[in-house]
């Protein structure tokens, strides 16, 4: 589009008495997951928000052409662990605009946001961390704990302390209780259960918990207790036994070869009216730290591989049973290579699978998820294999991770969608060309094909480029206690 045809444009606008837009998008194919609409458009944003979209040009203050573009809502990530901005750069030139913590929480909610007010480049928010507020509530630590809970950034460390401890008391449960209704009143966006990595959690406590949550009218995002079909149905039940809103965080990699039955069992569930949902990353490989509960006795029987199938992220060198126990000591990263390609195609085809990144929390130098899983949907399941369409590809990033939401957070309802009113975070991107970039090998890069990405109306990515110095990302709460 030439400068003399946006020139005339913006004059037309002013003649008739209209204002420009802050921010015109122009000319791209606009598809938005929730009305179906897919046709050129223009859209126009004015004080963060979509004020039109219309078949005609709009004048803007700013103008990015979108010609041979698709124009859709910004990617919603439920899973990311990465909440620094040199991470969510990686996620930005992902198209992503809304990333949450929503699988393990954060020990202290109300000083997490604090943390990140007026300082994010992306839309934030975090559950209420079971893992961390169970070793809070445990007797043993009680002298020590209140100084943990008070960090933003302890999840990992406290979920470690108590990680072979059970609860035994009735006291300790009540302290539980609290500590996790002060992250819920502080804008925790639910409960973050992430019970694999502190297997001293019963039965028992896990559904005490789901009884908690029912109280509280939350849903319980959770990482179940193992692989396997087993697993899920503990936290099925339970949801089923409660009425709680349910999220089972990488169905892929939690499932392995069990996903079909998987997937049968939360297709059953919601047939029968009971609320869960799930999702997957687009990569064969998983990650998590080798220090964690995962690889202890027995690590090879649950997961199905042995040392050869785990990379240290480091070095990117393929493990040894020597060099396991040296880095098991030293604690760090380390990559799972145990998923089958048609195990990932089966998850990204079943209609009620949200795409989510579990992307790791650093950057560079982490699992390839942490900046490729939106672009790889598109790139490699979209236009090379055809496992699913482009619409219902973009309704998996962006209008069902909102519906998810909604409930706890009713400002999700106008994230997700391209319509008037709708907050404008939006993504722009190349059908063509649009791929992830980042290996296991090599570690982070940006993807390609993602040309602009807006935040609350401000660009964070244009032209392909990182706009620096630019903080737009707001907070997405919770409402407990004001329904």
């Amino acid at each position: 589009m030439s400068c003399r045809y946006l020139s005339l444009v913006f004059s037309l606008a002013l003649l008739h008495g209209q204002p420009p837009y802050d921010l015109v998008i122009a000319g791209g194919r606009v598809m938005d997951p929730e009305s179906r609409l897919d046709a050129p458009r223009h859209i126009g944003i004015r004080n963060g928000k979509i004020a039109a979209i219309s078949a005609q040009p709009l004048a803007g203050k700013v103008t990015l052409a979108a010609a041979g573009r698709v124009v859709a809502p910004g990617f919603i990530d439920l899973h990311s662990h990465g909440h620094t901005n040199e991470a969510n750069e990686y996620q930005a030139h992902d198209g992503v605009t809304t990333a949450l913590e929503l699988e393990v929480g954060v020990p202290n909610v109300g000083a997490w946001l604090k943390q990140r007010a007026g300082r994010a480049i992306l839309n934030h928010g975090a559950t209420a961390s079971h893992g961390a507020s169970r070793t809070v509530a445990l007797r043993e630590f009680a002298a020590e704990a209140p100084g943990w809970i008070d960090s933003p950034d302890s999840w990992r460390e406290l979920m470690m302390k108590g990680r072979y401890k059970s609860m035994s008391s009735p006291e300790e449960f009540t302290v539980l209780g609290a500590t996790l209704e002060r992250g819920l009143r502080e804008g925790g966006l639910g409960v973050g259960m992430a019970h694999q990595y502190y297997p001293g959690a019963t039965r028992e406590e896990i559904f005490r918990v789901f009884q908690m949550a029912r109280r509280w009218k939350t849903p319980v995002y959770t990482h179940v207790r193992s692989m396997g079909a087993d697993a899920m149905q503990e936290v099925i039940a339970n949801a089923a036994a409660t009425g709680v809103p349910l999220h089972i965080v990488h169905v892929n990699s939690m499932s392995l070869g069990e996903l079909p039955l998987v997937l049968d069992l939360i297709e059953s569930a919601n047939q029968r009216g009971i609320d869960i949902t799930t999702e997957a990353y687009p990569y064969t490989a998983a990650s998590t730290f080798l220090e964690t509960t995962m690889f202890d006795e027995g690590w090879q029987q649950r997961l199905g591989i042995s040392y050869d199938g785990l990379q240290w992220v480091k070095t990117g060198e393929r493990l040894t049973e020597k060099t396991f126990q040296e880095y098991r000591k030293e604690g760090g990263a380390v990559i799972m290579h145990f998923m089958k390609p048609e195990w990932i195609a089966r998850a990204m085809a079943s209609p009620f699978v949200i795409v989510a990144s579990d992307g790791m929390p650093f950057a560079p130098g982490a699992h390839p998820r942490s900046a490729g899983t939106f672009a790889r949907v598109l790139g490699r399941y979209v236009r090379e294999q055809k496992v699913l369409s482009l619409m219902d590809a973009l309704g998996k990033m962006t209008l069902l991770p909102a519906r998810r939401l909604e409930p706890m957070a009713p400002a999700m309802k106008n994230k997700g969608r391209l319509r008037i009113g709708a907050d404008a975070d939006i993504t722009v991107f190349d059908p063509a060309s649009v791929i992830d970039t980042a290996t296991f090998e090599k570690g982070l890069s940006f993807s390609t094909g993602i040309d602009h990405v807006l935040v609350n109306g401000v660009p964070v990515v244009r032209d392909g480029k990182t706009v620096p110095n630019v903080f737009p990302g707001q907070a997405v709460v919770g409402n407990y206690g004001k329904r």
